[in-house]
């Protein structure tokens, strides 16, 4: 039968094992086995040291130590070079060298000391000592009192290690997944959703917590079947055969809205599998695709105006040439005027096509170059519009502005081409009446306002007027055009910081106007705009 005391100590062991066996944050773990090591053994002092990853020691815990000696004692582990997988290389020649350096230093008041490796799953995890302040080594039953004690604390040590490691690593997944921009879905291998960040929380405006759990087939549902086979189609049909193969699926994914809105998107999954090849998890990354699908349709849009835009004058320009060079027919002086003078404004159209198009290119690679200067708008809208009457009969063009209208600082070219656009719009997009062009102006800015008689514009198609290669369907089909004057204008105004719109209070005919800022007088500098 044990001794009595001996009992005690064994409950006292077990207690304080369940206690430190469920503690996983390491720092509590670490002070509260310092604590019960110099309870057990009727200490004073006491100290756990680890190894840190780069291999060098560091003191996690200390009690009754002053600060300016943990420094000391850290130096004097730094000799311990002992491969923490072999803990037979820390003997305790070892460990009582390192006391006896330790206790050799008065001003601590500690005359003898015990140390022992704490070993875990055959892994040295690190040290603890503890030191008595009166005359007296620890005796056999002491040693062996740590040491049994100091398994189960290495073990404890050990375990919450690997939860901090874990929980660590946790942050940096969670990090990761919700600073990407894609969305992700974690699914298990029956397609529930065990986690999502949040970018795809917000594409499709819901919660996090309310899609944990939930199928996928509830969450990710598509306006029209995708030409690929969904996720659901491929797993009932064997997917994934092996390992690295993913799977992409494109379509218009339905969003919560109240009218059933549809977002294109791209999702990838990708099979995650355990050791022994089973389907652990799927990784869904959705992707908002909008903008490669308006890229797409843009480069078609570009591919058919184009084309159609050059091929037309390129074939009247060979079609009259080739007439005027039959030797067969003698043609009079006014066939040959009218011909020549077809060719010549094919060419001219030719051209403005062309430098529209590089306008277009250069301001999307490099913004626009302001060579500001002060111009008159006034005396500027009086030339482009003389200039334009040439183009039409069956318009009158008038020029209204005050006679005290201020002069901007603008560049001149680029305005030039401003007035040449709207005003050219206007002759082209009605039959006749009257074009006026108008200038306001208060203290902070100049207005301009280009109007006609024309039908007006359709208010579905106002708010895509100024966009790259846009053109209303009624007018696609009756003018000819590539959908780039407008676009070229906002850009001009945008760079001098004005802005652009299409006046809808206007009762008959579109109105179009722009403002300037008054006055000041910027260097010259290249503007970026988008």
């Amino acid at each position: 039968m044990l001794p009595d005391f001996r009992v005690r100590q064994r409950d006292y062991l077990l207690e304080i094992t369940r206690a430190i066996t469920q503690e996983l944050d390491l720092d509590k773990l670490l002070d509260r086995i310092l604590k019960v090591s110099i309870e057990l053994l009727a200490g004073q002092a006491g100290l756990i040291a680890m190894r840190s990853d780069t291999g060098e020691w560091r003191v996690n815990a200390s009690h009754a130590l002053p600060n300016a000696m943990l420094k000391y004692i850290e130096r004097i582990l730094a000799e311990v070079s002992s491969d923490p997988k072999d803990p037979e290389n820390y003997a305790l020649p070892q460990i009582n060298r390192l006391l006896q350096d330790l206790t050799r230093v008065a001003s601590l008041g500690l005359l003898t000391g015990v140390g022992l490796p704490l070993v875990a799953r055959n892994q040295v995890v690190g040290v603890i000592f503890i030191f008595r302040g009166y005359p007296g080594g620890f005796s056999k039953n002491d040693r062996a009192l740590l040491s049994s004690y100091a398994d189960q604390a290495a073990i404890a040590i050990q375990n919450a290690s690997l939860y901090q490691q874990a929980s660590l690593e946790k942050s940096r997944t969670d990090a990761l997944l919700d600073s990407v921009a894609d969305g992700i879905l974690i699914l298990s291998n029956d397609l529930k959703i065990e986690r999502c960040n949040r970018a795809f929380s917000r594409t499709i405006h819901q919660e996090a917590a309310d899609l944990i759990g939930r199928q996928h087939g509830d969450v990710i549902r598509w306006a029209s079947s995708p030409v690929e086979m969904t996720l659901e189609s491929a797993v009932a049909g064997g997917w994934p055969l092996a390992h690295n193969t993913q799977l992409y699926v494109e379509g218009d994914m339905l969003t919560p809205a109240s009218d059933q809105r549809s977002l294109p998107v791209g999702i990838t999954y990708a099979p995650l599998h355990s050791g022994e090849g089973h389907l652990l998890n799927i990784i869904a990354s959705v992707r908002d695709i909008t903008r490669f699908r308006q890229a797409d349709e843009l480069k078609n849009t570009f591919i058919s105006i184009i084309s159609h835009e050059l091929k037309t004058p390129v074939a009247l320009i060979k079609g009259y040439a080739s007439t005027l060079r039959r030797e067969d027919v003698r043609w009079d002086d006014a066939i040959i005027q009218d011909s020549l003078q077809v060719i010549e404004e094919e060419t001219d159209r030719l051209t403005e096509l062309i430098q529209n198009l590089l306008d277009a290119s250069r301001l999307q690679a490099d913004g626009v170059a302001l060579n500001r200067m002060d111009i008159s708008l006034p005396d500027m809208a009086k030339r482009i519009a003389e200039r334009l009457k040439t183009q039409t009969t069956s318009h009158q063009i008038e020029v209204l502005f005050p006679d005290d209208f201020p002069v901007v600082y603008a560049d001149e070219t680029r305005m030039e081409q401003v007035f040449s656009n709207l005003i050219s719009n206007a002759i082209k997009y009605s039959d006749g009446g009257t074009i006026r062009v108008e200038g306001h102006f208060n203290r902070e800015n100049v207005t301009i306002a280009v109007s006609d008689e024309g039908k007006g514009i359709d208010p579905q198609d106002v708010p895509y007027v100024f966009e790259k290669f846009y053109r209303a369907p009624d007018s696609a089909r009756s003018t000819k055009g590539a959908g780039l004057g407008l676009y070229l204008t906002r850009v001009i105004i945008n760079a001098h910081h004005g802005k652009i719109w299409v006046d809808a209070s206007v009762e008959k005919g579109p109105r179009i106007c722009f403002t300037l800022p008054l006055p000041q007088a910027p260097e010259n500098k290249t503007l970026t705009t988008a």
